[in-house]
């Protein structure tokens, strides 16, 4: 997730039970372009001992080629394109989601991408732009260029982040490529993970938004697979993960407003399982320097309530981001 998925974000992930792989954040590929230093860092810094891919997102084929041969000079554990980006800013220049308009570009991009890369070759995508007209064949390409793991978010790029997932398509993606798939979109809890690596024989899950409001959803699946009671995290938990967030992810040099602003972008995910008015989203983002935004998460975390249990699933009508999504659409 970009600016999300940074050297202190893993850390802190890390603490409460790391995914079995992370994805950095993605490596902007141009002509002039070199890997961004805070990326490489989350490579090679980030102490979690799991594996971690580097994504490139682009569509000049000789300088994706060159870029992943500088990577591959760092302890990576392999390469992913990203295809799923729906930003309009990012799918505008034809790369990210909008390389799904143009599948012939698609074809000559991972043909290219898979003769470079020596090792895993990862692939995520969207199941199309405006449509999935064009599923069937961006399937048959990557199977045809033996990728070796694709992950596909159940949504089209102009669907954003809020349009209902199609867990039916990635189910026709599991059938259609000899790779395995990971399944991603909405998937909100170990449990909902559980049924949908049923209903759709994908071999794993990916979680990104719901992994920010709940660092322990790895944990939590791993327990419900092995038969065992997931751990519940109380709000106490929850004010921990913020202050560690606080700590790891905060820039310490910039003015404190600002370190209040970077915070807020994981507090309203965090935010939409405190309470069911919404009540801590009204206040912290009212607050306006870092003090004042953990204060607000004392009031509302610890005291009475920091025994109190903190939800596995987000409360319904909340939303996370209220710029960007609306609430007849959100669907975190």
């Amino acid at each position: 997730m970009q600016d999300v998925t940074t050297t202190g974000f893993m850390r802190v992930i890390g603490r409460r039970g790391a995914p079995d792989w992370f994805v950095t954040e993605y490596f902007r590929v141009h002509e002039s372009s070199t890997p961004e230093k805070h990326i490489v860092d989350s490579v090679v810094n980030h102490g979690t001992s799991r594996p971690v891919f580097a994504q490139l997102i682009g569509e000049d084929t000789p300088h994706m080629l060159r870029t992943i041969r500088e990577l591959g000079k760092l302890p990576i554990a392999g390469i992913d394109l990203n295809m799923g980006c729906p930003a309009p800013k990012v799918y505008r220049k034809n790369v990210g989601g909008g390389l799904l308009r143009d599948p012939a570009k698609i074809d000559e991009l991972i043909g290219a991408m898979r003769q470079e890369i020596p090792g895993l070759f990862t692939v995520k995508m969207r199941i199309g732009f405006d449509g999935q007209e064009r599923l069937d064949e961006i399937l048959a390409i990557v199977a045809k260029h033996q990728v070796d793991l694709l992950t596909v978010h159940g949504r089209t790029v102009k669907g954003l982040y809020w349009s209902e997932v199609d867990y039916v398509a990635i189910a026709k993606a599991v059938a259609a490529v000899p790779c395995p798939v990971i399944a991603n979109g909405d998937v909100t809890s170990a449990a909902k993970a559980q049924r949908l690596a049923s209903e759709t024989k994908a071999y794993g899950m990916m979680m990104g938004r719901h992994a920010i409001r709940n660092p322990w959803i790895f944990r939590q699946w791993r327990e419900v697979q092995q038969g065992q009671t997931p751990f519940v995290p109380t709000l106490a938990d929850v004010r921990t993960y913020i202050q560690e967030l606080a700590d790891e992810c905060c820039d310490t040099a910039k003015a404190t407003d600002k370190q209040a602003g970077r915070l807020k972008k994981f507090l309203n995910f965090v935010g939409v399982a405190v309470d069911t008015e919404g009540k801590f989203l009204h206040d912290m983002r009212r607050t306006d320097n870092l003090p004042d935004l953990l204060k607000c998460c004392d009031a509302h975390l610890l005291g009475a309530r920091a025994s109190e249990a903190y939800p596995d699933e987000p409360h319904r009508g909340l939303i996370a981001r209220p710029t960007r999504e609306t609430q007849q659409g959100c669907a975190l």
